[in-house]
């Protein structure tokens, strides 16, 4: 099973649960899966140190098992403060983010693990700099994309438009998933909103996730990938 990169239709779709989902699944199953979340923004202090709630969730879901954890610098990369767009809050802090940078860490994990689980931040194309997009940095690490799509009013729309963008980009599209990421999310209409999607998007759904979702992905989708 190959290495990818989780990236969502839209901010606060559900990405690091499902990526959380995934890593707990993989490691079960006898896989040294590990995760990444190189840009985040959104932190706060803990001992006197910045702490945001996805990169623990991710930490948290390698577990104390067999492999054990990973070093927290081969996990994140760049961590702002501020729960703003990433390029705005490293600019607001003098820095400036590189995707090599990021890419040398990347290739360091995936040297430990069996894959890697790489997850971004905001939409497929929130900017990480001035230049790039973190469509750029999945293009740059190699990794087909797992688009999480949070089934909603305009999903479709924002659905077609990041399969079309990937398409644009030499990026595989790998995989997607329909999630919920609130208690009261679920419609009338989701059924068709689902049917609507598969019909469209040119990959496998791996799995359709209400609020507290307690089923398995299809992995076997992956594989096949």
């Amino acid at each position: 099973m190959k290495s990818f990169f989780v990236a969502g239709t839209d901010t606060g779709v559900g990405k690091t649960w499902v990526t959380c989902r995934l890593l707990r699944q993989l490691r079960a199953g006898g896989v040294n899966a590990a995760g990444m979340k190189p840009v985040a923004s959104g932190a706060a202090m803990a001992q006197a140190k910045p702490v945001n709630e996805d990169i623990a969730a991710i930490t948290q879901a390698h577990g104390d098992g067999r492999w054990g954890r990973f070093d927290p610098a081969l996990v994140n990369q760049y961590l702002y403060r501020p729960a703003i767009a990433p390029h705005i809050a490293a600019r607001a802090s003098g820095e400036t983010i590189d995707p090599a940078r990021i890419e040398r860490q990347y290739r360091r994990l995936a040297a430990l693990a069996d894959m890697v689980i790489v997850e971004g931040a905001g939409g497929l194309m929130t900017p990480l700099n001035a230049r790039q997009t973190f469509l750029d940095l999945a293009r740059l690490l190699g990794l087909p994309v797992l688009l999480v799509v949070a089934t909603r009013l305009g999903c479709v729309n924002h659905a077609l438009l990041s399969q079309t963008a990937l398409a644009t980009a030499g990026v595989e599209l790998l995989g997607w998933v329909a999630n919920y990421p609130a208690a009261d999310a679920r419609c009338e209409e989701d059924e068709e909103i689902v049917a609507s999607l598969r019909a469209r998007l040119h990959a496998p759904l791996l799995g359709v996730c209400p609020w507290q979702w307690a089923g398995r992905f299809d992995l076997g989708a992956l594989e096949k990938g």
